[in-house]
């Protein structure tokens, strides 16, 4: 049973989470149950297909056992060439479940959330090679990357924000405030997919696709796309926030207000936040040290501008290796390119002063740029 799907997901889950709210409400937790009901929902998802199954556990144990090997290499080592000996066989599975279908092969591997997942096991790897996560624990680490709440499609939490929360136990206050902040999300989470995303594929989407790929309805179905987009997915990102505040995990928050960014940067500030700042963090920032340190090339803002078309390249072949999702990537990388030449140069000239009418014309533009590239990334165009 696929999460967040239907109101009959959400039925069982306040049965199963009764025990975790009044042990919340008595500053409590309840390890054995939380582990069963951990167990028990991770079954529903994944034991419809014998096949995606055993290719989730086989995944887990590879995982695990991928972090644990670098946590104990890590003590007394710290070679580059094992960092990414280690990076590599940790996104091979990822990798795989990409390419291979690509060249029409059948494969048995691949489930739901297995991007997600292999996001938070690099994370870890990262954080234990530059010495900013010395005390790991596997258990720790199990529980991090199990946690149901997010297990599909995020957001994606940072390892030791999790351990903290998971380690602490809320008082009676703090629950009571994690449950009504938990319930509100919810209910968000329905107003946004379940009523605004559902109304908009149903009555816009659905009809306009199999329509002849005129400039009108296209026009139309770039901007129910886009909306549909967010509202789909943060209503799901909703309901994971809410799911995880009644279990006394702060998980972060995915989306905020995107759709009112004064430009692209600040678009990607408030879209999939918890992707967008992991792909900033983990590959662009990373991208530019390594190359401003070997100082392969000089010109920093060269180097940035490289980082950004790696980093949204990226993005767009995590979607798949369809065109359009690459052309999305590109996209979004000269998108924000030519943003920072224009930020640079009226920081000089000082010609685009800040007032309510240039702040009203950025949120048109930035608006009708975004909505266009969500056009590319569905794939009418090609």
């Amino acid at each position: 049973m696929t999460p967040y799907t239907n109101i009959y997901y959400f039925i069982v889950l306040v049965f199963l989470f009764i025990p975790i709210f009044i042990a919340g409400l008595r500053e409590k937790k309840l390890p054995v149950y939380s582990f069963v009901l951990t167990v028990l929902l991770l079954s529903s998802v994944y034991l419809s297909s014998l096949t995606e199954f055993l290719s989730f556990v086989c995944y887990i144990i590879w995982q695990i056992g991928m972090v644990s090997w670098y946590h104990f290499y890590r003590k007394t080592n710290n070679a580059t060439s094992i960092f990414y000996f280690f990076i590599f066989f940790t996104l091979l599975p990822l990798l795989l479940v990409k390419v291979i279908p690509f060249f029409h092969i059948h494969t048995m591997i691949g489930f739901l959330g297995i991007s997600y997942l292999t996001f938070k096991s690099v994370q870890v790897i990262i954080d234990l090679r530059d010495g900013t996560l010395k005390d790991y624990r596997l258990f720790d680490f199990a529980s991090f990357l199990l946690f149901y709440p997010t297990i599909s499609s995020g957001p994606i939490d940072r390892f030791k924000r999790f351990r903290q929360d998971f380690s602490s136990i809320p008082t009676k206050d703090e629950y009571r405030s994690l449950f009504f902040h938990g319930t509100n999300k919810i209910f968000q989470g329905f107003l946004y997919k379940f009523i605004i995303a559902s109304l908009l594929n149903a009555n816009v989407i659905q009809t306009l696709y199999v329509q002849e790929h005129s400039f009108l309805p296209t026009l139309i179905y770039m901007y129910a796309y886009s909306l549909y987009l967010f509202f789909d997915f943060a209503g799901y990102s909703c309901f994971a926030i809410g799911v995880s505040y009644y279990l006394g995990i702060k998980t972060p928050e995915n989306f905020h207000l995107p759709f009112l960014s004064r430009n692209i940067k600040d678009f990607w500030n408030r879209w999939h936040m918890s992707l967008s700042f992991w792909f900033r963090d983990y590959v662009y920032m990373r991208f530019v040290f390594l190359f401003t340190k070997k100082k392969w090339i000089k010109n920093r803002y060269t180097v940035s501008y490289l980082g950004y078309f790696v980093l949204f390249l990226l993005m767009g072949l995590w979607h798949g290796l369809a065109l359009h999702y690459i052309v999305y990537g590109l996209y979004h990388a000269c998108l924000i390119i030519t943003f920072d030449l224009f930020d640079r140069w009226n920081k000089k000239h000082k010609k685009w002063k800040k007032n309510k009418w240039t702040y009203g014309i950025s949120l048109f533009i930035t608006f009708h740029v975004i909505c266009f590239g969500f056009l590319l990334f569905s794939g009418r165009l090609f």
